[in-house]
């Protein structure tokens, strides 16, 4: 910008830049606004310097960073001044102040045609200059034809002729009608034979879009482009200032060659002839040299070159000669070159005379799979994915399995996938797929998802000599001390079905298999003990007649069960409790699953469909749309002394649920020819089963977890911590008349929040009318909740509404509820929780009802708070300070916590494991040091690993130091502010502490900072 006389401009620029802070830039920035503002208001009595001055001046401010919103129209009208100094300052202004759709560039298309029409060259640049910039539809329609003429006229300079061209580019792109189609294949292959590189160029750019869009136009200037690639492959005619570093024009090598990709083939005989040529000369003459702006001018083409041979399909000698020059890149020290190697060998692997070529390349492949870069490590893994085959994927898949244990945990879901999905396709025999898969759950459990494992049971149940073999190796891993809970998992399913072909071989008794599974119950979520149970009633049947201690044992577990807060456990105890009873009967009830039908694998469409994810959104969606109200009314149907219903199989029956189809033993009985009834039977159900009992303090914690010897009848009994006499209802009906005028909850509603955040299912709110119970399950950055609203009157509670106030970080879809709830009735209404980024924030419901003359409304806060979101894992010392090493502030933050409540190591450790948080003994050589981990999923972040350290001071309790890290900045500041939110508000029924030292914790005890590691 020429600015030389405007001193006015150059004192302001001064002045900006002498403030000392922000804050007074602002003032001087606002106090310039004001003075322009004021003078274009008296625009009469500006001359064309002072608007031009103050024009550039709003300019500078909006380079700053500061909201220009007025002045537009003086910009636009600098664009009509007759002098160069004015319209040029229009022009930029202009370009940088607008964009196509603003309302003012209608009013400058007329001045901006008249340029492009007269004969000023310079006023022409200009013109052209801004339209290709700024330029839209209208622009197109009513200058495309004499941007065009430009464009072909002989008598214009290349300079105004290059921009013509990148003009036109713009707007063809906002309306291709712009460019008619019948006339424009002989004049562009006229512009082909262009002399001047930078027209041509331009010209080449403008080609790329047009045969992008309709290539059958233009076949004649297929002829054209070779002969632009023979020119510049010999150095023809090229001058110096268009050749890069002794690379001719790379650019419109480049450019050429992705035009000719959008032909389908090259069909004359010469032409291709040439063409080859030209490609083998790119080939042969393209190496490794140490200056890098040559590299990159080179490999830029050379890379297209290859992308154009693969698109022609060329003989295989070419081919060979690609994939060796490739193998050369993939060896380099190098990394961007090493990255573009292996993305253009895996590419190459869709030709298919290839694979055994690239395969002499495997060992450097595996080599780049562990190098220090995530993304070449990524692409390694894709091209070992792609070259597999039977002869090779032995070596691959154990490569794989090696490199799960140190890989990053970025990558090890994608790296598990993969490898069963190879295990599956080509294992040389089945007894190889289940050991690969069984080490595969070994080293990355948390990685692998149940597709992976149900797939193995499908194998195992379809293949009766892989049986003996599964059922084994299943049974040696559980020896192990600890074990993931998706082996576990497999491990008991199979044995459940299998274990009997056992019996001969030591340590295999029933009993004994029985007691190795038992000793997993208590590390299991909740979704795998139905699994567990299944499995104890598949070990019974197997021992018949059923040894007097197994079943007492067995049945010790059902007892403790049977009144179990989950619906799906609470059944099967109920139904194998009974069923375990029948004796012989139970051979036929619970004979071995029926094979499973042959169907496409699961695992190898997930892998295909890369918008499986959204897909099942979508579909989510679109059924909660279709259905008015998912809500389901339960009404209470149980006799009127209380008691349970019990079934001719004096089993207890419970209430049927909206979402999961519960079956009866009986019904289950007769399907699959007296089998169980199906693969859903026993693995994990993917949908939620809500709870059915109803009325009941159903969500509250009764003995869920005392001893199996302990009856259920002395928790019924106490409700909220009130004792009630055993014959009364636990939630007695509250008469209509004798209420208190204004309804106040019976329950403390911060106290069962603060209890929902560290536990899934249980009472938000209860007054003498309504109860409201949640019930949860979490999986990755998605949630669903169960809203269980409770009428526990005689009579109906009318205009009940629910609305769900979420957070800006979660996306929530709540079933519409019914406006009535029925007397003694309970309504289910399932909630759906999107976590879209990290947040503290906490959704709200809304709830209100009417009962007689009362209108209640209460806001609740909802527990999808930031834990619900963490999933804990267990990482040993070499994966944590590989991770933990490189992280800096903001990445890494800490804090000296002061106002904690004195706990002992042993508390803390419960209290982070409460919260999802992994405890990790052993990582800090400071006893007094904890470091803990987790995976926190959403939806920007995925599953993100995070590492927290706390440093406490045996001398004060009191106080600590925690250190957070994660690979997001807000997920760390987010994470760290939420953990010392629960140390320092636990409730405490202590003596208050003792005033905190106002000291740091000191950083130089040499075991405190993990002797320099951390």
């Amino acid at each position: 910008m020429a600015l030389s006389g405007m001193r006015g401009l150059s004192v302001f620029i001064s002045d900006v830049r002498n403030c000392r802070n922000k804050e007074q830039e602002r003032l001087r920035v606002d106090k310039e606004l004001g003075n322009i503002r004021t003078r274009f208001k008296n625009e009469k009595g500006l001359t064309p310097y002072e608007k031009k001055k103050y024009v550039w001046k709003m300019l500078y401010i909006y380079m700053l960073g500061y909201d220009v919103d007025f002045g537009h129209m003086e910009a636009v009208s600098l664009i009509s001044a007759p002098k160069y100094p004015e319209k040029q300052v229009g022009y930029i202004v202009t370009s940088c102040l607008l964009n196509e759709n603003h309302d003012f560039l209608r009013l400058a298309i007329n001045a901006v045609r008249n340029d492009i029409i007269g004969r000023n060259e310079t006023f022409q640049c200009l013109a052209l200059t801004l339209v290709g910039n700024i330029g839209g539809r209208e622009f197109a329609e009513s200058l495309a034809p004499d941007v065009q003429k430009l464009l072909l006229s002989s008598s214009c300079r290349p300079l105004v002729r290059k921009k013509a061209a990148l003009c036109l580019l713009r707007l063809f792109r906002k309306n291709p009608d712009v460019v008619n189609v019948d006339g424009w294949s002989d004049r562009m292959a006229q512009l082909l034979d262009e002399r001047d590189l930078g027209v041509l160029t331009s010209s080449m750019s403008l080609f790329v879009a047009l045969v992008s869009n309709n290539h059958e136009a233009y076949w004649s200037c297929l002829p054209k482009c070779v002969k632009v690639m023979e020119r510049l492959a010999r150095n023809q005619d090229v001058p110096q200032e268009y050749t890069y570093y002794g690379i001719p024009s790379p650019w419109l090598q480049v450019k050429t060659m992705r035009a000719l990709q959008y032909f389908p083939t090259v069909e004359d005989p010469s032409i291709r002839r040439a063409l080859f040529e030209v490609l083998q000369r790119i080939l042969m003459g393209t190496d490794v040299v140490k200056n890098v702006n040559k590299n990159n001018a080179s490999h830029a083409v050379l890379f297209e070159a290859l992308a154009l041979v693969m698109h022609l399909d060329s003989e295989k000698e070419m081919m060979s000669q690609c994939v060796a020059l490739l193998g050369k890149f993939i060896a380099v020290r190098e990394p961007n070159i090493r990255y573009l190697g292996l993305e253009n060998m895996t590419r190459m692997l869709m030709v298919t005379d290839v694979h055994e070529i690239i395969k002499r390349h495997q060992a450097q492949i595996i080599t780049s799979l562990k190098d220090p870069d995530i993304s070449i490590r990524r692409r390694s893994l894709d091209l070992l994915y792609g070259m597999c085959d039977v002869s090779n994927a032995k070596d691959i898949v154990e490569e794989l399995l090696q490199y799960l244990a140190t890989a990053d945990f970025a990558m090890r879901e994608e790296l598990a996938l993969k490898a069963a999905i190879l295990a599956e396709k080509f294992a040389p025999d089945l007894s190889w797929y289940v050991d690969v898969i069984l080490q595969l759950i070994d080293k990355a459990g948390d990685f692998v998802s149940d597709d992976i494992w149900f797939r193995v049971v499908q194998f195992v149940t379809n293949n009766e000599d892989l049986q003996p073999y599964a059922a084994l190796k299943a049974r040696e891993y559980l020896d192990k001390p600890a074990i993931h809970e998706t082996m576990v998992k497999v491990s008991a399913y199979l044995l459940g079905e299998y274990s009997h072909l056992l019996a001969r071989r030591p340590g295999c008794s029933p009993k004994e298999i029985f007691g190795i599974i038992h000793e997993k119950l208590p590390t299991v979520s909740t979704p795998t003990i139905p699994i567990l149970l299944s499995t104890y009633a598949k070990i019974l049947m197997h021992s018949q007649p059923p040894d007097p201690e197994l079943q007492n044992q067995v049945w010790a577990v059902y007892s403790k069960y049977e009144s179990c807060i989950d619906a799906e456990i609470q059944q099967r105890a109920v139904e194998y409790f009974a069923l375990s009873r029948k004796g012989a009967a139970l051979m036929d009830i619970l004979a071995e699953m029926p094979k499973f039908p042959e169907r496409q694998s699961s695992l190898i469409k997930k892998a295909e469909d890369t918008d499986a994810d959204t897909a099942e959104l979508s579909a989510i969606k679109l059924r909660t749309q279709q259905q008015s109200s998912n809500a389901l009314v339960v009404t209470d149907q149980r006799p009127p002394n209380g008691a349970p219903q019990v079934s001719q199989l004096g089993m207890v029956m419970v209430p049927s649920t909206s979402n999961t189809d519960h079956n009866t033993a009986e019904q289950r009985s007769t399907q699959a020819n007296g089998t169980l009834s199906g693969v859903d039977s026993q693995l994990p159900a993917q949908d939620m089963a809500p709870a059915g009992d109803i009325l009941g303090d159903l969500l509250s914690p009764l003995a869920i977890e005392g001893p199996p010897g302990v009856s259920a009848q002395s928790d019924h009994n106490s409700v909220h911590g009130h004792d009630v006499a055993p014959g009364d209802d636990a939630l007695a009906l509250a008469p209509v008349g004798d209420q208190d005028p204004t309804v106040k909850p019976i329950v403390d509603i911060a106290e069962r929040f603060d209890a929902l955040c560290l536990k899934d299912s249980g009472v938000l709110y209860e007054d003498p009318y309504v109860q409201i119970g949640i019930k949860a399950e979490w999986r990755g950055h998605q949630g669903r909740f169960v809203l269980f609203l409770g009428n526990k009157n005689t009579a109906p509670l009318d205009s009940v509404q629910a609305v769900i106030l979420p957070p800006s970080h979660l996306r929530s879809e709540l079933s519409a509820v019914p406006d009535i709830i029925p007397p003694r009735a309970q309504v289910q209404c399932p909630l759906e929780v999107v976590n879209l980024r990290p947040s503290r924030d906490v959704a709200v419901l809304d709830f209100s009802y009417k009962f007689g003359a009362y209108l209640v409304n209460n806001r609740l806060r909802l527990p999808a708070v930031l834990n619900k979101f963490l999933q804990p894992i267990q990482v040993s010392a070499e994966e944590f300070f590989s991770q933990w090493r490189p992280l800096t502030p903001p990445l890494k933050l800490q804090e000296v916590v002061r106002g904690v409540r004195p706990m002992s190591l042993g508390e803390m450790a419960n209290l982070l494991n409460s919260l999802r948080l992994m405890v990790c003994p052993g990582l800090d050589p400071n006893p007094s040091n904890l470091v803990a981990s987790t995976t926190f999923y959403s939806e920007s972040t995925r599953a993100m690993l995070c590492l927290v350290r706390i440093e406490t001071d045996p001398a004060d309790r009191t106080q600590l130091r925690m250190t957070v890290a994660s690979g997001d900045p807000a997920l760390t500041f987010e994470l760290k502010e939420f953990i010392k939110e629960h140390l320092v508000n636990i409730p405490t029924t202590a003596n208050p502490p003792a005033p905190v030292p106002q000291q740091p914790i000191a950083s130089s005890d040499p075991g405190a900072l993990l002797a320099g590691l951390l």
